[in-house]
């Protein structure tokens, strides 16, 4: 199992940019594929971005595809995800995950979430 911690989220204007970080500890972070979720206030928690353990592939959902970019440093077990081009719809608790499968975009794939981290995007 592969320990999570979010990081980086914060207010910021529509248009402004913010780098979110995922700390991860325990099983080997470089052998699994890492995912960004968020839930924004009274939606359910939807797929943002992934990117794979082997060639870091990288795949995104289409409301973030050329604004946000999802990358790893499997030397200090880092995940992140930069988001240029906020938009207030962008306003949710973003939260990273860790999967032995490279196709989930289900959260309920998922047993365990950490905190998150709150990202206010104002217009």
């Amino acid at each position: 199992q592969v320990q999570l911690v979010e990081s980086g989220g914060g207010l910021v204007q529509a248009g402004g940019s913010l780098r979110l970080s995922c700390a991860a500890s325990g099983r080997t972070f470089s052998r699994y594929n890492m995912y960004w979720f968020r839930q924004a206030p009274g939606k359910e928690r939807e797929f943002v971005a992934t990117i794979a353990w082997s060639l870091g592939l990288t795949y995104y959902a289409d409301s973030v595809k050329g604004r946000f970019t999802i990358s790893r440093d499997n030397a200090k077990s880092t995940l992140y995800l930069q988001m240029n081009s906020l938009k207030p719809e962008d306003t949710a608790v973003y939260y990273c995950n860790a999967h032995s499968s490279s196709l989930v975009r289900s959260p309920s794939d998922f047993a365990s979430w950490g905190q998150g981290t709150q990202v206010t995007v104002s217009s």
